[in-house]
């Protein structure tokens, strides 16, 4: 990912823009599932997206200091989103674009942390929300294999997941 024609403050304010919208995402879709289990994993998730904001938002302040921080609306890095265009659309399908999102934000995360080489701690920090989003892509692609199975029987069992 070439984040070359983007500054620092600008890479930053996208950063925050893109875990504020993970976090809503990932809620907005445990509010509609079924699966209890599946609704846990989401609910984490979105509480792993507030944790990353507020890192990133500790690196904000620590780089720009008293600068006040003005999230925009739209995040002016281009990144993937995850965009559910349809009430039916199949949660394999979701978790697709999720992964998608989630590898993008490691590899964006990893080319804003080249940008710390000033400042170890920092870069490791943004190294670390890396190597977390790169989690969350394997644990949407346990859980979307997971889906498509039931997907392609077109079977709910409630529970699913839950051992003896």
């Amino acid at each position: 990912m070439d984040l070359s024609k983007f500054d620092e403050h600008t890479l930053l304010l996208a950063a925050l823009r893109s875990e504020i919208e993970s976090k809503e995402v990932y809620q907005q879709i445990a509010d509609k599932v079924r699966n209890a289990l599946l609704k846990d994993k989401l609910n984490f998730l979105s509480s792993e997206e507030e944790k990353h904001r507020r890192i990133i938002e500790g690196v904000y302040r620590e780089t720009f200091g008293d600068k006040e921080l003005h999230i925009p609306e739209k995040s002016p890095v281009p990144l993937p989103e995850i965009a559910i265009t349809d009430e039916m659309m199949a949660i394999s399908e979701v978790f697709s674009m999720a992964m998608n999102a989630e590898m993008a934000a490691y590899d964006f995360y990893n080319e804003l942390a080249k940008l710390y080489e000033n400042n170890p701690r920092l870069k490791k920090t943004i190294e670390y929300v890396a190597t977390m989003e790169m989690g969350h892509s394997k644990l949407l692609e346990i859980e979307k294999d997971n889906m498509k199975k039931f997907e392609e029987l077109d079977v709910y069992v409630p529970m699913i997941h839950v051992g003896p």
